[in-house]
């Protein structure tokens, strides 16, 4: 009788932020699939751990980060080097090398594709996020459909179930819309008879207590200390509408069908938008191209007004969809986007 044949590690890299890996959910199952027999392991921020098995996509994480969304070391990576490694996290030689230290025996990447390709992957700035790390799985012949969003309901109960969601923060100041804006859109739904919650990260109470207060929001319905990840995902999953602007929060509403109103700004939601559906509006005003990064508000972010906001926010709400109407436009990615 012959021994059952070894089980292969195979190393992934995307150490970005919650945003980040819930964009890459589609490209991780597809190499779930295609190595459905090893084990898959996610290199990633280690605040994200409980999120990245959540997605079912890997069986486990290696710790790794690096400051402003650098490319951190995997020298602590133990045992025999990766049979095969994947780099999610860049186009540049910086990921490819961080896995290439590890002499993996086959390394997929956009920097230096292997030789062997017919037609080797081409970085594209303009392409959808989501669309972008299949095609490019799809050149090493790994099929990945960039509409498998979707992760399953957690078990956990919500904090706050059937109320609206309002997430006022963001990794950088050129994607946080202004407080006093957020204050008037959670007062103008309270009124309109809905619970309303905030969330914030874990070093994002002052904005939260800041709108609070702007709000006259009652003390239970501040959610301070940034949740844990499990009870983030059921609060979202029980949501009646998520309002944030272009951040984790986003694709976590879109991660669980939960209706949601993003605020775009600078970048164009063509690029890291929700996929079109009837449920997901995204607000966004073209102009030149900003600084996702920059330390103050994004002009395109500040053109969009409290009305529209509130708009869209009553048009998916189940009490008002028979008389508000969302905010009108020219549509540039079908239904869901509003300009």
């Amino acid at each position: 009788m012959t021994d059952p044949p070894q089980r292969r590690r195979v190393l992934v890299l995307r150490a970005l932020g919650l945003g980040d890996l819930l964009a890459g959910v589609p490209a991780l199952r597809g190499v779930r699939r295609a190595f459905a027999r090893d084990e898959v392991v996610l290199a990633l921020p280690p605040a994200l751990g409980e999120a990245a098995l959540a997605t079912g996509a890997v069986d486990s994480v290696l710790p790794a980060e690096a400051p402003g969304r650098g490319v951190p070391s995997l020298r602590h990576w133990t045992g025999p080097p990766p049979d095969i490694a994947v780099d999610l996290h860049g186009n540049g030689p910086e990921s490819r090398d961080a896995l290439a230290a590890l002499e993996p025996c086959r390394l997929l990447a956009y920097a230096e594709p292997d030789h062997g390709l017919v037609r080797p992957p081409v970085w594209r700035p303009d392409e959808h996020e989501r669309e972008r790390w299949c095609r490019f799985l799809g050149a090493y012949g790994i099929p990945a459909d960039p509409d498998d969003v979707r992760l399953p309901p957690p078990a956990a109960p919500s904090p706050a179930p059937g109320a609206v969601v309002v997430h006022p923060g963001a990794e950088s100041a050129a994607r946080r819309w202004p407080a006093e804006r957020y204050a008037v859109v959670v007062r103008r739904l309270r009124a309109a008879g809905h619970r309303v919650v905030l969330t914030g990260g874990p070093a994002e109470d002052a904005l939260v207590l800041d709108v609070a207060e702007r709000a006259d929001l009652p003390p239970r319905d501040m959610l301070l200390g940034g949740l844990p990840f499990g009870a983030l995902s059921s609060l979202v999953a029980r949501a009646a509408l998520v309002v944030s602007g272009d951040t984790g929060l986003a694709h976590l509403a879109v991660a669980h069908g939960t209706p949601s109103v993003t605020l775009f700004g600078p970048v164009s939601p063509r690029l890291w938008g929700p996929p079109r559906a009837e449920h997901h509006i995204a607000l966004w005003k073209p102009g030149p191209p900003g600084d996702p990064h920059g330390d103050v508000p994004d002009p395109q972010l500040l053109r969009i007004g409290t009305e529209e906001v509130v708009t869209a926010a009553l048009s998916l709400l189940p009490s008002h969809r028979t008389t508000a109407q969302p905010p009108k436009g020219d549509d540039i990615r079908g239904p869901s986007v509003r300009s």
